[in-house]
């Protein structure tokens, strides 16, 4: 019912162009997403997608829209791989999963997919939650709700116990035994299951818990929770569907266990070490930081209520851990992709991440690759997403100045434009 809801809702779209004809953006500088720069460029767009990259500002026929942009950098549409798109972090959250309809979360909802489109960020990954996700990317390719393009695992996969399990925390009334149609396994068979659930309820990839986690409710926020049959067949089972894997892990031993398996992208990675990067880069296994989430959360955890008791500690010891351990990873060699958990941070605020990589020591243009061309690769997009060349989807941002000599001018986007529609000018 709801997703039969969420495709008959019409939102008025902000700032909406619709692209009849040619475009020509003239742009004083590209970035094009693979670490290429150009000046005083135009870039053409027809029918969603980029057609003509010239040298120069080409002079417009009849009937051409024409964006001026020579005082702007243009480049990809930015790639978020760690987002919650269905909530957003508030001393009130853990009492509205018992209070809210399904379509109080959808609505609320597409004012995150809108925030995180005017942001910069025309394409996200959602790794968790209730399934609204889902008729969310629906109602957006449909046009009935302006936001990023959504790649979703529809709900993660946990253990009993685990983070994930939607059943924790609970009173004996209220609990329940969750099992695969819920996302929580216990034996390789109930894995299978799991995933298949997921792919039967619309999910793009597949996100498990391999770790304890911050923000659950329960003591460990580290240690291992799959056993490496049920990892493995996890695994097994998303590519018999054609669908890669996230493992949310903080501990050693479950990001160990998971990188073995054959799990595409680590996320978080707290507390990593040279073992587990060596893993990485030997088994090719992309690392998701989120930094905004851990900065967020160690700040919140100080803030008297804003967390339930159980999570304070956790969130103190680990959350500040994120930022030097994601500076470790990256000089190892692992390789980085962008990735901020908003929805525990705010909405909208994703393109502080890029500040926080250069602080931790990594290029803007690194930064800015690792949420272009490094996350259309993960998501299996390298020839369509992420890159500013011809033939490519026209997702394009552009801000004004320098983001390589100011990483933070990437948090005020003066131009959104998706598959070839304008949303931003």
């Amino acid at each position: 019912m709801l997703r039969t809801a969420l495709t008959l809702l019409c939102c008025i779209p902000l700032f909406l162009i619709a692209q009849s004809g040619k475009t020509f953006l003239h742009c004083g500088k590209i970035l094009d997403g693979v670490g290429g720069e150009m000046t005083e460029m135009t870039v053409v767009v027809e029918e969603g997608k980029i057609s003509q990259i010239a040298s120069g500002y080409l002079r417009a026929e009849s009937g051409t829209e024409v964006v001026d942009l020579r005082q702007h950098t243009l480049m990809p549409g930015f790639i978020d791989l760690h987002v919650h798109i269905e909530g957003q972090s508030s001393p009130a959250s853990y009492l509205e999963r018992f209070t809210l309809d399904p379509a109080d979360v959808a609505l609320r909802a597409t004012t995150y997919c809108r925030k995180t489109l005017m942001a910069g960020f025309t394409t996200v990954r959602d790794l968790g939650g209730s399934g609204v996700n889902v008729s969310l990317r629906n109602a957006i390719r449909a046009g009935y709700v302006d936001g990023p393009r959504i790649f979703t695992a529809e709900k993660a996969i946990a253990t009993t116990g685990g983070h994930a399990d939607p059943s924790n925390g609970r009173n004996d009334e209220l609990a329940f035994d969750a099992g695969p149609a819920a996302g929580v396994v216990n034996s390789p068979d109930e894995a299978w299951k799991a995933v298949r659930a997921r792919y039967k309820n619309g999910a793009d990839c597949i996100k498990i818990t391999a770790t304890g986690g911050v923000l659950s409710v329960a003591k460990d926020g580290s240690g291992p929770q799959f056993r490496d049959a049920e990892l493995r067949a996890i695994v097994a089972a998303a590519k018999e569907y054609g669908m890669h894997t996230a493992a949310h892990a903080h501990g050693k031993e479950g990001m160990k266990r998971a990188v073995l398996a054959g799990i595409t992208t680590i996320e978080h990675g707290s507390l990593m070490d040279e073992e587990v990067m060596e893993l990485m880069v030997e088994h090719g296994t992309y690392y998701v930081p989120t930094l905004s989430a851990g900065k967020f959360v160690a700040e919140k955890a100080k803030q008297p209520g804003y967390f339930p008791a159980i999570i304070v500690p956790k969130a103190l010891s680990i959350g500040v851990k994120l930022q030097e351990t994601f500076a470790k990873a990256h000089r190892s060699g692992v390789r980085v992709a962008f990735g901020t958990d908003s929805g525990v941070s705010p909405h909208g605020d994703n393109a502080k991440e890029f500040g926080y990589m250069v602080e931790a020591g990594v290029s803007p243009m690194d930064a800015i690759i690792s949420a272009t061309s490094t996350a259309a690769e993960v998501l299996g997009q390298e020839n369509a997403l992420g890159q500013v060349k011809t033939g490519f989807t026209a997702d394009l941002v552009a801000v004004r100045g320098n983001p390589l000599g100011n990483i933070r001018v990437l948090e005020s986007v003066d131009f959104v434009m998706k598959e070839g529609k304008v949303y931003k000018q």
